[in-house]
C-alpha cells in the first residue's frame, strides 16, 4: 500500500508520521510504502498513493483527489494510527 503523509512543509511532521506508520504497519504485517510531502505539492500526487494521511487543518486542501484521505489528530498516536491503517489492510 502507497501511503502519502502531508504536513505544512513536507519535512517535519510528515517525517514523524512517516516512521510511526512504518512501525505501525510492520505490527500489523501490511507491507507500506511511505513517502511524505507539503501541503502545496500533495494535491498533485494524492492520486499516485492509495491513502493520504494529514491533519483536520490540511485535510480541506485535498478535497477532489480520488484517493482516501484520513485526518490523524496526533501523529504520536500509534493506536489512532493503527484504527486507520485497519481499515485499508487487505
Amino acid at each position: 500500500m502507497n501511503i502519502l503523509c502531508v504536513c505544512g512543509n513536507g519535512i517535519g511532521t510528515s517525517v514523524l508520521l512517516k516512521v510511526n506508520v512504518e512501525s505501525v504497519a510492520a505490527d500489523l504485517g501490511v507491507d507500506v510504502n511511505v513517502t511524505t510531502s507539503d501541503a502545496g505539492s500533495a494535491k498533485g500526487i494524492a492520486n499516485m498513493n492509495d491513502l493520504v494521511l494529514t491533519s483536520a487543518e490540511l485535510a480541506p486542501e485535498l478535497e477532489g483527489t480520488t484517493t482516501p484521505v484520513e485526518v490523524i489528530t496526533n501523529f504520536m498516536d500509534t493506536d489512532e494510527i493503527k484504527s486507520v491503517l485497519e481499515k485499508y489492510a487487505d
